[in-house]
């Protein structure tokens, strides 16, 4: 195994397997943030202008305005500990959005009603009233989300268990961390409806698990990766090449493949040589993604 520091690796290997035996029980998931957002101190308005632009991205990509979601089911898989893509949609018509999570990390809190007022005030007319409308008291984002309109659920993989339910599913530096894949992909085939269509971006960087090198990460040999990380919703290193294999395989259509950023020639020729054999015949172009844009449709 590559390595410019063994015995920081030793040591790496002994801490980061430990805690993924603790990653068994459930007080574990409060130790770390599994939220997306991670900032704490972040300002609401800040928090939601992140929002806006998740939901910008999403509608360029499909090259679409917010007028598309009207009258959609829309499935969001892992949409962390605030559902500001989730309500944003209902504000822009949306039929129901329906939020699902392998880990149980959304709440209300004083934080995140902050971002949910944030949202709504970046809204005005029709969607402002729509948005509002999404709590069980009208405009109060203490008192939760009507589950009628935005629902969120925990289940096992993080996946949705409907069939020919949605319209539209999406997901945000998700798909590049749940354990099963093949299943979350066989679960987006499930549960579009005829002509729906999903949409994911994907990021395929370490997430700052590389010790010395760009995505020296994918030097681990796979047993002793999952070993350290297999319970802790950490990268399952799956390249872009598996993700094309496997959409084809759950009966998906991909309209649309779009790299976000590539590592450097040097970097890749570097890496190459000293990967774990389960990546050494991915072709170079593909390896240097560092992540990209999917958009899936069912045949």
């Amino acid at each position: 195994m590559y390595s410019e520091n063994p015995r920081r690796d030793t040591l790496l290997f002994m801490r980061a397997s430990l805690t993924n035996l603790l990653a068994l029980f459930p007080f574990y998931l409060r130790l770390g943030n599994r939220s997306g957002r991670g900032r704490a101190n972040e300002r609401p308005e800040d928090a939601a202008a992140y929002f806006l632009r998740c939901v910008s991205d999403y509608f360029a990509e499909l090259a679409v305005d917010a007028s598309f979601v009207r009258g959609k089911r829309v499935l969001e898989y892992g949409p962390g500990d605030t559902l500001g893509v989730a309500l944003l949609l209902y504000a822009h018509g949306a039929e129901t959005v329906h939020s699902v999570d392998h880990f149980p990390v959304h709440r209300i809190t004083s934080q995140s009603a902050a971002i949910y007022r944030a949202i709504l005030e970046s809204l005005d007319g029709e969607a402002r009233a729509r948005a509002e409308s999404a709590f069980v008291e009208p405009g109060n984002p203490q008192s939760g989300f009507d589950p009628a309109k935005i629902e969120y659920r925990v289940t096992r993989h993080g996946v949705s268990g409907r069939r020919r339910h949605y319209d539209l599913v999406l997901s945000r530096s998700v798909l590049a961390l749940v354990d099963r894949l093949d299943e979350t992909l066989a679960d987006i085939a499930a549960a579009l409806r005829p002509g729906g269509v999903s949409i994911h971006k994907v990021d395929l960087s370490s997430h700052g698990l590389d010790r010395d090198r760009p995505f020296d990460f994918l030097t681990w040999p796979d047993p002793l990766y999952q070993l350290m990380y297999s319970r802790k919703g950490r990268p399952n290193r799956l390249r872009v090449d598996r993700y094309q294999a496997l959409a084809k395989a759950a009966g998906l259509r991909i309209r649309k493949l779009a790299p976000t950023g590539h590592l450097s020639d040097a970097e890749v020729a570097f890496i190459r040589p000293r990967l774990d054999p389960a990546f050494r015949d991915v072709p170079g172009e593909l390896l240097s993604w560092l992540g990209f844009w999917l958009v899936l449709e069912p045949y």
